[in-house]
């Protein structure tokens, strides 16, 4: 929180501090605010309820919930904490079918993706107004197209499947047209999270090499692409680097597995700087770790960890590399359960948005405002 500034001669703030000395300097400091909430028709059995994929600068949070029939539909919450929640044409209305968001952008428009009822996936961009368009990538299979993030120019990062069930990188311009990448030796390409494309269109992912081995790549908008991989991660299959997210600086967070599977967070610079970092209370086991999820325009990095009882936590990560950790109230406390659990964001103000579980394996989401 900003300190009061007294601006004022010298003189007089002297005779302020002598007048209220121990007074001001014991004066309690202002702490974040947890809210909770659930999007109606979220349902209330094990592995339903509601989910967060992310927040816009003035506070509209898009997500995801699951009704009691485990059909997904999307939501839009208002800063006031009215929802609107809507289904892509064509959803399908069966288990593990429908429609999730992923991603928002400034002026609220939302993408994602639609399962139908053959349990093709496709992508679709939702404009403020309501408007619902569907689009598929070329030469996508049944694991078919995923928006993952959309920037203040509605141009769309996600990945594809085609029909060898092979992923691929794509970018989709708001006129429709659709230009898809892989960064060289991939063997498939991935999207990790809903702010992995900045205003300038830099684009963050991961790939795996023919090893099995994941490696950190930015595509810059003119088509090149640099990949990355941080030092202390592991060489085997499964590790390496996963770049997450990248905000309007060209910074970039995300995380690494290390030879022994440890989970851990990094940032990387525009200039190609790499700073490492793990969380306090974070397990120092396989799988265990911080995972890094968003960075907004300020660096401030939000994500979770699992402790040593694979209970999940949230943390923020201040620019000077300062860290906060925190659960949401009713998060469960058991292996599996906890805060953040799967996505996260924080916006430009500093409100840090994401799911938690219950001890009845329920999702919720949860704002936390400083």
């Amino acid at each position: 929180m900003k300190a009061r500034i007294l601006r004022n001669t010298f003189i007089s703030v002297a005779v302020l501090c002598a007048l209220m000395g121990p007074l001001a300097a014991d004066k309690p400091q202002p702490q974040p605010i947890i809210i909770t909430f659930d999007a109606p028709g979220a349902g209330t059995g094990e592995f339903q309820g509601t989910e967060v994929a992310g927040i816009n600068p003035a506070g509209v949070i898009a997500g995801a919930y699951i009704d009691v029939n485990n059909v997904f539909h999307g939501y839009v919450r208002a800063k006031d904490g009215t929802f609107t929640t809507f289904d892509a044409p064509g959803a399908g209305t069966g288990p593990g079918q429908g429609t999730g968001s992923n991603g928002i952008n400034p002026a609220g428009d939302i993408t994602g993706f639609v399962t139908d009822s053959s349990n093709a996936t496709h992508g679709f961009v939702r404009a403020k107004d309501g408007t619902i368009t569907n689009f598929d990538a070329p030469g996508a299979g049944p694991s078919g197209t995923d928006g993952f993030s959309i920037n203040p120019a509605g141009v769309i990062a996600g990945d594809v499947g085609d029909s060898s069930n092979v992923f691929h990188g794509f970018v989709r311009a708001k006129d429709g047209a659709i230009t898809e990448f892989d960064p060289p030796g991939s063997i498939g390409t991935f999207m990790a999270d809903g702010g992995c494309i900045n205003p300038a269109g830099l684009i963050v992912g991961q790939y795996f090499d023919a090893n099995f081995v994941s490696h950190g790549f930015v595509r810059a908008k003119d088509g090149t692409i640099t990949t990355f991989d941080v030092p202390g991660a592991g060489t085997g299959p499964g590790q390496g680097t996963e770049a997450r997210g990248i905000n309007p600086a060209g910074t970039i967070e995300g995380l690494y597995a290390d030879p022994s599977n440890v989970i851990h967070g990094f940032v990387r610079a525009a200039n190609g700087t790499i700073t490492t970092f793990d969380v306090p209370g974070a397990g120092t086991g396989p799988g265990q770790g911080p995972e890094p999820l968003s960075i907004n325009a300020k660096g401030v990095i939000t994500g979770w960890y699992r402790d040593a009882s694979h209970v999940n936590h949230s943390f923020v990560r201040a620019k000077n590399g300062t860290i906060t950790t925190f659960d949401a109230p009713g998060a469960g406390t058991g292996p599996g359960e906890g805060t953040a659990a799967f996505t996260g964001a924080t916006n430009p103000a500093g409100a840090t948005t994401g799911s938690y579980i219950d001890s009845n394996h329920v999702f919720h989401g949860f704002l936390r405002t400083p």
